[in-house]
């Protein structure tokens, strides 16, 4: 990690993410009756239940609607849930509001061109590494590790391990 990186994280208080392409792999999957899968890595989870119990506020703002989604959340008690969310960045407000938080005190995963305008105001920005070029640019970091593959995980524990220092 470069130490440039860790004036931003020290500051974050709440971590958000996008859903499709980050806590998956962008991949839409259909069943022979139509109906609509997605999957998620165990490990990307177990690293958002290290960082809620750690203390940090976990958010998912996604521009999808889904069951999937929303048990999701359940399962991993993530109460911030924004579905349907066509302005990212409004979405993110009312979240810093609940909260009292600032732009600086938010990290926020994303890795396409629905995400930019939410990284470009957060105090730590990441992207997977599979994340579109122009989310590249923005990010702070980009993850050794593709959406759906660890990518949420490695954010958790570069949070977490400043818990450490």
């Amino acid at each position: 990690m470069k130490k440039t990186l860790l004036p931003r994280l020290k500051k974050i208080k709440m971590l958000a993410t996008d859903v499709d392409g980050v806590l998956t792999d962008s991949g839409m999957y259909y069943s022979e009756n139509g109906d609509e899968m997605k999957k998620f890595s165990t490990r990307d989870g177990m690293g958002l239940v290290l960082l809620r119990k750690a203390g940090y506020k976990l958010a998912i703002i996604t521009s999808e609607d889904t069951r999937i989604v929303e048990r999701r959340a359940a399962k991993l008690k993530i109460t911030d849930l924004f579905q349907g969310a066509r302005d990212k960045v409004a979405a993110m407000e009312i979240l810093m509001k609940r909260h009292s938080l600032t732009w600086g005190e938010v990290a926020y995963i994303g890795d396409d061109v629905n995400d930019l305008e939410v990284m470009k105001r957060v105090g730590f920005a990441a992207t997977p590494a599979d994340g579109t070029d122009e989310n590249k640019k923005v990010a702070h970091y980009i993850s050794k590790t593709n959406g759906g593959g660890g990518c949420v995980r490695e954010i958790c524990d570069l949070l977490l391990s400043l818990r450490k220092t």
